[in-house]
C-alpha cells in the first residue's frame, strides 16, 4: 500500500476512532490522519500479538484493524493524558 493509501486509510480509521470515543472531535482532518496512521500501527501489533492479520492492504479489514488500534491509541491517550475532568 502506497503513501496516498495509508493517508486515505488513516483518515477514514481516525474520523471513525474519534467519532467513537468522543476524543479530539472539534480536530480536523490532520488529526484524523495522524490518529488512524498510529491506529494501524498500535492495531497491526495488537492484531499480531492476538495471532490475527494485521493492516494487509487497503480494504475492510485493514479499515477494522486500524480503527481499533485508533480506538485503543485515543482511549489510552486520553487516560494518561488526563482528558477532561
Amino acid at each position: 500500500m502506497g503513501l496516498l493509501g495509508w493517508i486515505i486509510l488513516g483518515g477514514i480509521a481516525g474520523w471513525i476512532a474519534k467519532n467513537v470515543t468522543g476524543v479530539g472531535v472539534d480536530k480536523g482532518c490532520l488529526f484524523n490522519v495522524f490518529i488512524g496512521v498510529i491506529g494501524s500501527v498500535v492495531g497491526g501489533f495488537v492484531f499480531s500479538y492476538l495471532g490475527e492479520a494485521p493492516v494487509t492492504g487497503f480494504n475492510i479489514w485493514s479499515l477494522f484493524v486500524a480503527t481499533m488500534g485508533a480506538v485503543l491509541f485515543l482511549w489510552l491517550a486520553n487516560l494518561l493524558g488526563g482528558g477532561k475532568k
